[in-house]
Protein backbone atom coordinates (compact mmCIF):
# COMPACT_ATOMS: atom_id res chain seq x y z
CA UNK A 1 0.00 0.00 0.00
CA UNK A 2 1.69 3.27 -0.82
CA UNK A 3 1.70 5.99 1.28
CA UNK A 4 -0.12 9.45 0.30
CA UNK A 5 1.72 12.62 0.48
CA UNK A 6 -0.07 14.91 1.99
CA UNK A 7 1.91 17.36 3.85
CA UNK A 8 4.58 19.05 1.54
CA UNK A 9 8.19 17.77 1.95
CA UNK A 10 11.17 19.48 3.91
CA UNK A 11 12.61 20.31 0.59
CA UNK A 12 9.23 22.06 -1.02
CA UNK A 13 9.02 24.50 1.77
CA UNK A 14 10.27 27.80 1.47
CA UNK A 15 12.75 29.20 4.27
CA UNK A 16 13.92 32.03 5.89
CA UNK A 17 17.07 33.25 7.05
CA UNK A 18 16.74 35.24 10.17
CA UNK A 19 19.83 37.37 11.99
CA UNK A 20 20.18 38.61 15.46
CA UNK A 21 21.25 42.19 14.78
CA UNK A 22 20.46 43.83 18.21
CA UNK A 23 20.57 42.13 22.07
CA UNK A 24 17.18 41.12 23.62
CA UNK A 25 18.34 42.60 26.91
CA UNK A 26 16.71 45.83 28.02
CA UNK A 27 13.28 44.36 26.45
CA UNK A 28 10.04 42.77 27.42
CA UNK A 29 11.34 38.85 28.52
CA UNK A 30 8.68 37.24 26.03
CA UNK A 31 10.93 38.97 23.46
CA UNK A 32 14.39 37.01 24.53
CA UNK A 33 12.41 33.73 25.20
CA UNK A 34 11.10 34.16 21.00
CA UNK A 35 14.73 34.41 19.98
CA UNK A 36 15.73 31.86 22.09
CA UNK A 37 12.85 29.66 20.62
CA UNK A 38 14.13 30.85 16.71
CA UNK A 39 17.71 28.97 17.82
CA UNK A 40 18.70 32.65 18.11
CA UNK A 41 22.08 32.86 20.24
CA UNK A 42 24.37 35.57 19.87
CA UNK A 43 23.87 39.26 17.81
CA UNK A 44 25.53 37.98 14.42
CA UNK A 45 24.16 34.58 14.56
CA UNK A 46 21.64 33.60 11.67
CA UNK A 47 19.15 30.63 11.72
CA UNK A 48 17.21 29.12 8.51
CA UNK A 49 13.42 28.53 9.05
CA UNK A 50 10.83 27.32 7.34
CA UNK A 51 8.45 30.27 6.36
CA UNK A 52 5.07 29.14 8.19
CA UNK A 53 2.40 31.57 10.09
CA UNK A 54 4.04 30.67 13.21
CA UNK A 55 7.71 31.83 11.97
CA UNK A 56 6.26 35.29 9.97
CA UNK A 57 4.44 35.66 14.35
CA UNK A 58 7.97 35.51 16.19
CA UNK A 59 9.98 37.52 13.54
CA UNK A 60 6.94 39.93 13.63
CA UNK A 61 7.46 40.31 17.82
CA UNK A 62 10.59 40.44 17.25
CA UNK A 63 11.52 42.33 14.18
CA UNK A 64 13.26 45.46 16.07
CA UNK A 65 15.90 42.98 16.61
CA UNK A 66 16.43 40.96 13.43
CA UNK A 67 16.76 41.00 10.12
CA UNK A 68 15.02 38.68 7.37
CA UNK A 69 16.29 37.35 4.06
CA UNK A 70 13.65 35.57 1.87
Amino acid sequence: MAKKKTAQSNDDRRKVKITLVKSPIGFDRTQGATVLGMGLRRIGHSVELFDTPETRGMILKVRHLVTVQE
